[in-house]
């Protein structure tokens, strides 16, 4: 693609590796095959190859965004299956986040949106007020009929009730190896998770250290939910916050990996050193993402513990589009399943996102309601007793409109190792 920005434009380094980015893309339209917002709509705008050209051409003018290049950037859910299809290696996350960032600096949005957006990103990243939140939502319940739509959803979305935690996991709660110790890791709790699903978190404790690894928590939001709502200054805080929590979990030693269980903060987490390519942080910030794992990336290397309780259940593996496309993680989790005893069947149109994607089911939730509906019918198609994925959102997406259980893969891992039944799993047969 040729572009055209000015010698003085490219003296931005966003601007600067945007156009690199652009050059690199020849219109090829494969991207538009496993779009979701395209499969849906059908509309070129709402394609990565036509937000390209949108994003081409309002940066190339330095003009503000429009209110339509706001809808259709808005309505990209940075599922990165373009990037999984596209030939020429078109890096759609880099450019996709500059124009957020873009847009959310020039365009101004009605009142309401606005407000809405700033309750997210001041919640969200915050445990206690999401907690507080989950809280109101309970209250709101009854009434959600006569709420306006994106507030419905939020409330829809809100479990009825919150879980107790079983372990106390506060940031530097350190939990000693099984055994000979043979690694040290940080283990991200995450923002939202420890509330919505704590033992989600406490599966991978009992897992890790079942394997031989030391873990260490470390708390606090790594900045992914705003990013991606182009607060892209507010990410940065947060993710400069969780270098600092990283680097006094270290001070009792290294880390060799630091963990992450909810697959879109791993595929963020990967991304830090681009984040602080131009930062005082950023040799930190490449160190910390070059040891950034997902759960499973670490028990693959460690080696699953051994079964205590093979189950042999048949469950399909929902691959959450950060984990296939972002961290490009597919055929591991679905592998370390096998080895603990499952059968475990492909979803079909396994590509296209379940439209959780962060906050894309509060902020789209029309368009995210049709892509739950679809992946739902698409697992209806084979018969599975549970369902496994690697992404809390997924979970909360999905959950409510599925007849089987959905769990996190390390829940089943660790049951099958010797952990307690998931929850989710009630007491039906084993």
């Amino acid at each position: 693609m040729q572009t055209r920005f000015t010698a003085e434009q490219l003296r931005d380094p966003d601007v600067a590796e945007s156009e690199q980015i652009l050059r690199k893309c020849v219109h090829c339209g494969f991207c538009t095959a496993t779009c979701p917002t395209y499969v849906l709509l059908g509309d070129e705008l709402d394609s990565p190859r036509g937000r390209i050209y949108l994003v081409k051409d309002m940066l190339e003018s330095g003009r503000p965004a429009s209110a339509a290049v706001a809808r259709h950037v808005d309505r990209c859910l940075s599922c990165l299956a373009c990037m999984t299809t596209c030939p020429s290696g078109v890096h759609y996350q880099h450019l996709i986040d500059h124009a957020r960032a873009h847009v959310e600096r020039t365009f101004r949005r009605p009142a309401a949106e606005r407000l809405l957006r700033a309750v997210l990103a001041a919640t969200l990243p915050r445990t206690a007020r999401f907690r507080a939140a989950v809280r109101l939502a309970a209250v709101l319940r009854p009434f959600a009929r006569m709420l306006p739509e994106r507030l419905a959803a939020m409330v829809e979305l809100a479990p009825r009730r919150l879980p107790r935690p079983a372990m106390r996991l506060a940031d530097g709660a350190r939990f000693a190896a099984q055994g000979v110790r043979r690694a040290r890791v940080a283990l991200l709790a995450g923002c939202v998770q420890p509330a919505l699903a704590p033992h989600i978190n406490e599966a991978s404790v009992r897992l890790l250290t079942r394997a031989g690894a030391e873990v260490v928590v470390i708390g606090g939001c790594c900045g992914a939910i705003v990013h991606h709502m182009g607060r892209d200054e507010e990410g940065r805080a947060l993710a400069a916050s969780l270098l600092e929590c990283v680097r006094r979990g270290e001070t009792q030693g290294a880390f060799d990996a630091v963990v992450a269980n909810a697959s879109g903060c791993g595929t963020h987490l990967k991304d830090y050193g681009f984040l602080f390519r131009n930062d005082g942080a950023s040799a930190e910030a490449a160190g910390l993402a070059r040891r950034a794992r997902d759960v499973t990336e670490v028990l693959a290397e460690l080696g699953l513990p051994a079964l205590a309780q093979p189950p042999r259940w048949t469950i399909a593996y929902h691959s959450a589009c950060s984990m296939q496309h972002g961290q490009r993680l597919h055929a591991l989790p679905r592998g370390l399943l096998e080895q603990a005893g499952f059968t475990v069947l492909e979803v079909p149109e396994g590509h296209l996102c379940c439209g959780s994607a962060g906050t894309y089911n509060l902020l789209q939730p029309q368009l995210a309601r049709a892509l739950r509906d679809r992946k739902v019918e698409n697992i209806r198609k084979i018969d599975v007793r549970a369902v496994a994925t690697g992404n809390v959102g997924c979970i909360t997406q999905l959950a409510p409109a599925l007849r089987v259980p959905i769990v996190h893969t390390v829940e089943l891992l660790d049951w099958a190792t010797g952990g307690p039944r998931p929850a989710a799993l009630g007491g039906t047969g084993g």
